[in-house]
């Protein structure tokens, strides 16, 4: 779809057409996905986060403001969507009974991989999992939009609600805490 297209899609969205509004879903499903999966870390998680935020943005499509960026509007909707799952998440995983470490280690073995890979990578993974986890909620969101979507400082500080130099300084927190915390990974390879 081109520039202009999108434009009157848009347009046509903010209007209150659910055809136009769906196109729009179908432009932004697959990058709205892989944000959240890379926030939450979860599959189902994601899923649900992308549904609700994509609920949102439909019912609020009248109070975007066409001058203002569509994609970093919804994604500062979904990152907020993911930072309320993230709040939630510990009592939700305890009722599904789900094991990662299970799931990663099935992936890997089926892979054809040797014991001694598997292990590494299972404490590689653990530790880039626990390291993430110890970072705030900024920071995890800061660090992926920034390392994983490729976005800029401006539009983190759009995204966050926050001012450029408060992006730029929790992008730079983030690579700190993780250099720190995988350091010792480095020295054993």
């Amino acid at each position: 779809m081109e520039v202009g297209d999108a434009a009157a899609v848009l347009a046509r969205a903010r209007q209150g057409d659910g055809d136009a509004f769906r196109l729009l879903v179908e432009l932004h499903a697959r990058q709205a996905f892989a944000l959240a999966y890379r926030l939450t870390r979860d599959e189902r998680d994601a899923e649900d986060v992308v549904q609700e935020s994509f609920i949102r943005a439909y019912r609020q499509i009248g109070r975007f403001e066409a001058r203002s960026n569509f994609g970093t509007w919804l994604h500062r909707i979904i990152v907020n969507c993911a930072m309320d799952a993230l709040r939630s998440r510990h009592s939700r995983r305890d009722e599904r009974n789900a094991d990662p470490v299970d799931d990663c280690m099935n992936v890997l073995a089926s892979a054809g991989a040797s014991p001694e890979r598997l292990a590494r990578s299972e404490e590689i993974r653990r530790r880039v999992e626990s390291s993430m986890a110890a970072l705030t909620d900024d920071e995890r969101v800061a660090f992926t939009l920034r390392h994983y979507e490729g976005r800029s400082i401006d539009e983190i500080g759009k995204t966050l609600g926050v001012q450029k130099s408060a992006a730029k300084h929790a992008v730079f927190r983030a690579v700190r805490k993780l250099r720190e915390a995988l350091a010792p990974l480095r020295r054993e390879t």
